[in-house]
């Protein structure tokens, strides 16, 4: 096997730009955008699956021009921000290591997890990582000029043979080589819903707007020039102008808001089919009338099932494939491992009141660090010597408490014997007892 050179794959057009080295590796071509159909998605998919002389150039080109449509480019933004806006980190021995982490937090780590991600949707990412002073960074090569299968770098995009990318070092190869990637599957109803809305749109600009009609004398060609200069200046609605001899009739659709209903449903159709691909579900992007809160509850955790799946496929493919290029850079990862920490959404008061019935139920030992982390106490300076105190000051006495008995004799209590509530003892309750001495009572 020949050694691995450390050369760095140069991007250019047929003219380098200033600063970049001359030959380059890669020469680009302008992506074909725009006029695409089913016949051109056909014959793409046809070109990538020759099984002697692949030629991916066509298909990557439509990717490009399909990813302009809206809704398909907010949910795959939808799918990749429910792994980026996630925190990573790597630990090693179960806990964080902070100069790794430094680069985890870095704009070019950020861009890494997205390209990875992107390795679904395009099938593959090949990447190219190299130092920039401090820290690592990392170019994407551009996919269609990348073999897979024979694993060679192609200079121009028409290219059937090329070089060998085992001549270049610190490559990260994701995804498979024969897969076409997601984009494949989304982009038929892309295309249909493109010509749809561009059949709406003529639709709404021949039945949506008044036509304007201008009649001129039959043998007056002055004033039918006149009738051409003012439909010309006044305006851009739909213009007919005839002679008064001649007869014209405008036919117009039988049942225009069922046409306009049945555009709307077909693009509504090819949304949904979209969101369904990318996210797994529907509701969670658009409702109709079908939707309650329980079945958007169901989708909901279909997606995050697919987010879970997603952030499994970054980690496999930092902790086994990408440890080497870690290694390669300067970066020690042996002995550790990146992950996804689980989010600490736990009310305090509630997760207090679990580590009290730890404590005095289960008699359970819980380490201090531990609750100072967990509540964001900040640990005094002298702890030691204040728990040594805590410990050496005894503990109050526990009052004896009384038994009934003794309540019920003691002297001044409120509680007395019950009588038996008869109607003699109310009757004696009633009347103020007599004096003893016999005097008069003080009215």
């Amino acid at each position: 096997m020949s050694r691995k050179k450390k050369n760095k794959i140069s991007v250019a057009g047929n003219i380098p730009r200033p600063g970049q080295p001359t030959p380059t590796t890669i020469v680009l071509t302008q992506p074909k955008r725009f006029g695409i159909d089913i016949a051109d998605y056909m014959a793409s998919i046809r070109a990538m699956e020759n099984v002697d002389f692949s030629r991916r150039y066509k298909l990557y080109d439509l990717y490009n021009d399909i990813l302009m449509d809206t809704h398909l480019a907010s949910v795959i933004e939808k799918r990749i921000l429910a792994v980026t806006s996630s925190e990573i980190e790597f630990r090693r021995n179960g806990k964080p290591d902070e100069a790794i982490n430094e680069q985890i937090r870095s704009p070019w780590f950020r861009r890494s997890v997205r390209d990875i991600i992107n390795a679904q949707f395009w099938g593959f990412s090949l990447l190219q990582f190299y130092r920039n002073g401090k820290w690592i960074s990392y170019d994407l090569i551009p996919r269609k000029h990348v073999d897979p299968v024979r694993r060679v770098i192609l200079r121009h995009q028409t290219d059937i043979t090329g070089t060998s990318w085992n001549e270049y070092a610190d490559l990260l190869f994701v995804g498979d080589k024969d897969d076409f990637g997601l984009l494949a599957k989304a982009a038929p109803w892309v295309i249909y819903k493109r010509n749809t809305t561009a059949d709406w749109a003529q639709f709404s600009e021949v039945f949506g707007m008044p036509v304007r009609e201008y009649i001129y004398e039959t043998d007056d060609d002055e004033a039918r020039q006149r009738c051409i200069e003012d439909a010309q200046n006044t305006g851009s609605l739909a213009v007919l102008i005839h002679s008064t001899e001649s007869k014209v009739n405008l036919l117009e659709s039988g049942n225009k808001t069922g046409s306009a209903d049945l555009y709307e449903r077909l693009c509504e159709r090819c949304n949904s089919e979209m969101s369904k691909l990318v996210l797994g579900n529907t509701l969670t992007t658009e409702s109709n009338n079908k939707g309650t809160q329980a079945l958007g509850t169901v989708h909901k955790k279909v997606e995050d099932k697919v987010a879970q799946a997603d952030r499994r496929f970054v980690l496999d493919v930092l902790n086994y494939e990408m440890t080497d290029i870690f290694l390669s850079m300067g970066v020690n990862t042996e002995g550790g491992e990146f992950c996804f920490p689980e989010p600490k959404d736990v009310d305090l008061a509630a997760k207090a009141s679990i580590l009290t019935q730890m404590r005095t139920t289960f008699k359970l030992p819980i380490s201090d660090d531990y609750l100072y982390e967990e509540f964001g106490i900040e640990k005094p300076k002298n702890y030691k010597q204040l728990k040594e105190q805590a410990q050496q000051r005894p503990e109050p006495p526990k009052q004896p408490t009384p038994a009934k008995e003794d309540l019920e004799d003691e002297p001044g209590s409120k509680k007395e014997p019950k009588e038996k509530k008869t109607f003699t003892n109310r009757l004696k309750s009633f009347f103020v007892q007599a004096p003893h001495d016999g005097a008069a009572l003080d009215w």
